[in-house]
Formats: structure tokens, C-alpha cells, sequence
């Protein structure tokens, strides 16, 4: 007789799949809870026990781990002496394994460390030519269809067996981390599923594909798209970006307008068009094509106003469906929901030559807050400090951020000296119509010398906010008392590389 051995922790679908292996001829064998239910739903089932002579035993650590179960799926049917070795001691082949594994992640204890069925995963993946191995119930349909139609072609034999190992590998990974116990352990496994294979990677010449976290429910982990074209690689990028900027504002609606994985355009408003129509005067000119995010559920206010300018991505926690009626005039742009929202990954991985970095995320704002000038900040001016250094920690280093009424007005990122950031975000504040005076000014790290604080002066800038911790602080500190500006220290620094 051809024997399919079952033992799986989800029963979904499992009567059904092995109902159609017994009209195929297969003998079922099965242990414990998975015998039960196919016996129950009418399935003849042959115990593991007794195929093999010997009893469950240690509280069922020891059922199916026994020469009997794993000669028979070991063995090796092209091979003359492993055939005759089963027929020496009356060991039958086991065709097909159909296994999947206790839940450790849901509930991780020793005693959800699973053994048995690993091993017959492995064991049966390893014989894949002479043996089918399933283990996600997604595949039970067509693997049937194929059994009823002749046989698995080699290649299909060879994709399960690579997706079963896929999920040892990634079990071993999850219990790994749970008996280390550290986030940045000597060894260090991850798991990956590709969730997308997009056209291209940051240039067409590049190929590319995007991964999540095995498990991971946050973020793009669960992503929804509702319409738009595909994701590109830069699209995920840049999304990511506007995603985790805009989780530092729930107290009001907010919107973050992104480009090139910095931010544009924030603004806090009295409801969230006008937190859109806010953040997009930033700079209206570089938030063409940008990518938008919001923290509220978006209105159809909201998207009336701005599918009036084109954008390549909107992010938010939830739509109305009138707003996503609003957005399907724009058939290209990609609408995409997050959730659940407000939770970030404990670590941020960054790719070096050959190698890889990993740090814990940036998800603090400041130590405290210390006023270090002889003037002291206006609770309005600290407001708009606190908003502004919300912002700045998300723009590439040397970043410099302008703030006025809870919106930036101007942005310096990615230059390699911090007086040019300042020089670059007041341009772009007056650019666009912004009267800089009043405003505030936010630094991701400390000012190495004084110049900073007078290009600011010279705009208007009443207030600043930064880490401190130059050789020149005292230098700069008196240039801001000197030029009337209240400045004040967070002892905490934001680089973003």
C-alpha cells in the first residue's frame, strides 16, 4: 500500500485533502489530535503507533521519531539496497508527508518547541525526488489535482521541498531569538518572505525584490493596496519613510508630503484637508510626484483636494469610501493602508559592502529639555521647537528645519556642512512665499561653530533647538544670546545617514 503520513498542528482544510488521498489508494497514517478529526470526519486512519510497534511516550515527545517512519521516508527508491534494506525489515515507503508545526511564536515555552515534526519535515524535503512533502495548507488543492492527474513534475516535487525547509529554517530563526533573549545577539538569524517583485530597483538596470519580516504584522508588513500601479522599489522606500515620520504626531491631524525620503512638506491642521493644503504650500514645487502620508482616516475633503496635484503614493491607517471613490479618478496613483498603526520595528538593518549594520531604533525624541540661553523660549516657541524636532530627526544629515504656526517652512538635508543646511532651508523658505521671521529652527545635531546661529538671525529665527555637545558650545550659546535667540538643548542627536 502507498502511505501518506499527516500530522498537523492547522487542521484547516485537512479532512478534505486527506479524504482525496485515500480515493487515490493512499493508507493515512496519523497520531494524536490530527487522527482523531479524520477519523471523526469519517477518514480510516492507521496510528503511528501501530504502524511502527511502539507506543507515544515522554508525554508525546516521542511518537513519530522511529526507523519505521523515517526509513520509510528516507529511503532512497532509485537504490537497489535501500529497497532491499526496507524489505529486510519490513519497513513500508512513505509517499507523501503532510506536516505542519506547533505555533512557537504565539506561545513560546519549551514544551511548543516541536521535534517531531521538524524532523519528518526535514527528513521527507531532503527525499523530495521519492517523497512529497506539504506543509502549507494553501498547497493541499493542487497538489491533489496533481496526484489525481498522474504525479508532481520534479520541479514541483523540488518547490515544496524548498518551501519546507523554508519553514524549518524560519521556526529554528524564531526559537533562536526567544532562548537569546537579545535583540543584538553574537548570531543574529532573520527570516524573510518576498511580499513583492517589483519591475526594477532604484535604476532599471538594477533587479530587485521587497521582503518583510516573517510574522511581522506592523508597517508593510500588512500593507493593502486599493488601486494604483504596481509598487516600486523607490515607492516602498519612500512610503517607509513617510510611515515612520508620521508616526510622531497623533495628538492632530497631520500630514508628511515625502520626496526622495525626505520630507517636504508637515503641518499640523484643524482637520486633515487642512493639514494636506498646509504641508503641500511647504513646498508645493518639490512635493510634485511626492509621496503623502496621514495619521487620521482620510476624508473625502481630504481627497478632493489632492487629487488636484499629482502624487505617486498616499499612506494612511484607513479611507472612507468616498474618498477612495475621489482617488480612483486617479487610476496611477497607488493608495495604501498601514496598519495597525503606531508600532516600529525594535531594529533598523542597513546594508553596508558585503556586510550589514543593525541598530535599534531612533524612537526617542529627546533626553530634556534644557534651556541654555539667557532668554528663555515662549511656550509657543517651544511648541513650535518640539514640532520642528519631530521633523528633523526624519531628514538626511546635516538637517536643518524651519517651523512656523505647527508647519515647516523650509529644509536643509543631506549637506555635508550644517551652516549650508541652514543657508539651503532658508532659500527654500523664502522660495516659495514663507516669511521666515518668527520661526523656529531645529538641528539634528549640534552647531560646530557660531555661523549657523547668524545665517538664522539674519532670517528671522527667533528660537533653535539642538543636542549641544560642540567644543563650541559655549561660543555658539553666546552668539545666541548676543542676537536676542533662545536656544535650547536636548542632549540627544538624530543622525540620519
Amino acid at each position: 500500500m502507498k502511505w501518506a503520513l499527516i500530522s498537523v498542528y492547522k487542521k484547516e482544510g485537512i479532512v478534505e485533502f486527506a479524504k482525496g488521498l485515500s480515493e487515490l489508494g493512499y493508507g493515512i497514517l496519523s497520531t494524536g489530535n490530527t487522527a482523531g478529526i479524520l477519523r471523526e470526519n469519517g477518514v480510516k486512519v492507521k496510528e503511528v503507533s501501530e504502524h511502527t510497534g511502539f507506543p507515544e511516550i515522554l508525554d508525546g515527545r516521542v511518537k513519530t521519531l522511529h526507523p519505521r517512519i523515517h526509513a520509510g521516508i528516507l529511503a532512497r527508491r532509485d537504490k537497489k539496497e535501500h529497497l532491499e534494506t526496507l524489505t529486510e525489515h519490513k519497513i513500508e515507503p512513505i509517499d507523501i508527508v503532510v506536516v505542519n508545526l506547533y505555533p512557537f511564536e504565539e506561545n513560546p515555552s519549551v514544551e511548543m518547541i516541536d521535534i517531531g515534526g521538524p524532523t519528518l519535515v526535514r527528513a521527507a524535503a531532503k527525499n523530495y525526488e521519492s517523497v512529497v512533502i506539504v506543509t502549507d495548507p494553501q498547497d493541499y488543492e493542487w497538489v491533489l489535482e496533481k496526484l489525481k492527474n498522474g504525479d508532481l513534475s520534479l520541479e514541483e516535487r523540488k518547490k515544496l521541498a524548498s518551501k519546507a525547509f523554508a519553514l524549518t529554517s524560519s521556526y529554528d530563526a524564531s526559537i533562536h531569538q526567544w532562548l537569546t533573549g537579545e535583540e543584538l545577539a553574537e548570531v543574529k538569524v532573520i527570516h524573510l518572505r518576498r511580499a513583492l517583485k517589483p519591475r526594477y530597483g532604484e535604476n532599471p538596470h538594477q533587479n530587485a525584490a521587497f521582503y518583510v519580516a516573517n510574522r511581522a504584522d506592523y508597517g508593510f508588513a500588512n500593507f493593502v493596496q486599493f488601486q494604483g500601479k504596481e509598487l516600486s522599489y523607490n515607492n516602498i522606500h519612500d512610503a517607509s519613510a513617510a510611515y515612520e515620520l508620521i508616526l510622531e504626531f497623533d495628538e492632530k491631524p497631520t500630514c508628511a508630503i515625502i520626496k526622495h525620503t525626505n520630507p517636504c512638506g508637515v503641518a499640523e491642521g484643524n482637520d486633515l484637508k487642512d493639514a494636506f493644503e498646509r504641508a503641500l504650500s511647504c513646498d508645493p514645487v518639490s512635493a510634485f510626484g511626492g509621496i503623502v502620508a496621514f495619521n487620521r482616516i482620510v476624508d473625502p475633503e481630504t481627497a478632493a483636494s489632492m487629487v488636484k496635484t499629482f502624487f505617486e503614493v498616499v499612506v494612511a491607517p484607513e479611507y472612507t469610501k468616498e474618498a477612495l471613490e475621489i482617488f480612483s479618478q486617479k487610476e496611477n496613483l497607488r493608495v495604501l493602508q498601514l496598519k495597525p498603526w503606531g508600532k516600529k520595528d525594535s531594529l533598523t538593518f542597513k546594508s553596508v559592502v558585503g556586510s550589514c549594520l543593525v541598530q535599534e531604533s531612533d524612537d526617542k525624541l529627546y533626553s530634556n529639555l534644557e534651556v541654555v540661553t539667557k532668554r528663555e523660549p515662549t511656550q509657543q516657541e517651544l511648541d513650535q521647537l518640539v514640532f520642528a524636532l519631530k521633523v528633523v530627526k526624519h531628514v538626511k544629515s546635516n538637517a536643518i528645519v524651519f517651523a512656523k504656526d505647527r508647519s515647516i517652512i523650509g529644509v536643509g538635508a543631506g549637506q555635508t556642512s550644517r551652516v549650508d543646511s541652514v543657508r539651503i532651508a532658508g532659500m527654500k523658505a523664502q522660495m516659495h512665499g514663507h516669511d521666515t521671521k518668527g520661526a523656529v529652527m531645529a538641528s539634528d545635531a549640534f552647531f560646530p561653530f557660531p555661523d549657523g546661529i547668524e545665517e538664522a538671525a539674519k532670517m528671522g529665527i527667533t528660537a533653535v533647538i539642538q543636542p549641544g555637545g560642540s567644543i563650541r558650545d559655549k561660543e555658539v550659546i553666546a552668539k545666541a544670546d548676543e542676537l536676542g535667540i533662545a536656544m535650547v538643548f536636548t542632549r540627544m542627536r538624530h543622525f540620519k545617514h
